[in-house]
């Protein structure tokens, strides 16, 4: 179950950040092909990114499922609102919504 605490802690990271990634592993070593691509595409845009590694920690892990209610990782944060994972952040690079969305 989701604590406050985490509850709180996830909505402070996501409003103080542009961009939040919750991953699995980092960007410098990603631990899924899923979380690479993410990264990869957002680093595409030399904006300064925030991750977490949910492989860390288990409470986060599910925490982070709970606070969106999306089931997979990882999970994509964009100027304080929850965008999706990497299919969703793929078509919007593809299709110039994520450059518009980040102001580019």
């Amino acid at each position: 179950m989701l604590s406050n605490q985490m509850r709180q802690d996830i909505e402070n990271e996501i409003k103080t950040n542009p961009i939040v990634i919750y991953m699995k592993g980092t960007p410098q070593a990603p631990m899924c092909g899923f979380s690479a691509k993410s990264v990869q595409i957002l680093q595409s845009y030399n904006l300064p990114i925030k991750s977490h590694d949910i492989l860390a920690s288990e409470e986060l892990r599910q925490g982070i499922k709970e606070f969106t209610d999306w089931p997979t990782i990882p999970q994509i944060f964009i100027k304080g609102q929850f965008v999706g994972g990497c299919d969703i952040i793929t078509e919007m690079h593809a299709n110039g919504e994520l450059a518009q969305l980040l102001g580019l």
